[in-house]
C-alpha cells in the first residue's frame, strides 16, 4: 500500500479576514495555493465550498483562526513548497499577520494514498500532538516519521 502525508497547520490573524490590516495576504491567497497545487509531490489541498482557499473554511469558534490542510506525496515535496517555492516569501513574513503562538499549530501524519483528510480528523490529531507528543496519530513537520510499510 502506498502512503501520502497529510498535514494541518493553523494560525490566529491578528484581525478577521476581511480586514484591511489583511489585504495583502488575502490577494495573494490564490496565487500561493496555485504555487502548491503546480508543486511536484502535490496531491490534494481543503478549500472552502466556493473552490476558495481554506482560509476561508471556519473550523474553529474564533473566526481569526485559519486552517491550511494538504496531502504531498512526500515529506520533501512539502518542505520544498513551504521553504523554498514563491510560497517562503510569505512565510517568513507571518508575523505581519498572525498571532505568536507558543502551541504546536502544526501536525502531520501518513493517510493511505487516494485518503482525504477531513478537518474534524486533522484538529482532533493536533489536539492528540500538543496532549501527548509526536506518534503515528500526528507528529511535528520537523521530526516526520517513517511512512508506513
Amino acid at each position: 500500500m502506498s502512503f501520502h502525508l497529510a498535514e494541518l497547520n493553523i494560525a490566529t490573524l491578528l484581525a478577521p479576514l476581511d480586514h484591511h490590516d489583511n489585504a495583502e495576504f488575502v490577494s495573494v491567497l490564490e496565487a500561493v495555493n496555485a504555487i502548491g497545487e503546480a508543486s511536484v509531490g502535490f496531491v490534494w489541498r481543503l478549500k472552502d465550498d466556493g473552490g476558495r482557499s481554506a482560509s476561508y473554511v471556519l473550523a474553529y469558534d474564533d473566526p481569526r483562526v485559519i486552517v491550511n490542510l494538504t496531502v504531498w506525496e512526500t515529506p520533501e515535496s512539502l518542505r520544498h513548497f513551504v521553504y523554498r517555492s514563491g510560497h517562503s516569501a510569505y512565510f517568513r513574513r507571518r508575523t505581519e499577520w498572525f498571532e505568536p503562538s507558543n502551541e504546536i499549530n502544526m501536525v502531520c501524519w501518513w493517510i493511505p494514498a487516494g485518503t482525504i483528510p477531513t478537518v474534524e480528523d486533522a484538529i482532533d490529531r493536533l489536539n492528540h500532538l500538543r496532549a501527548y507528543g509526536s506518534s503515528e496519530k500526528g507528529f511535528l513537520f520537523t521530526d516526520v516519521m517513517d511512512r508506513p510499510s
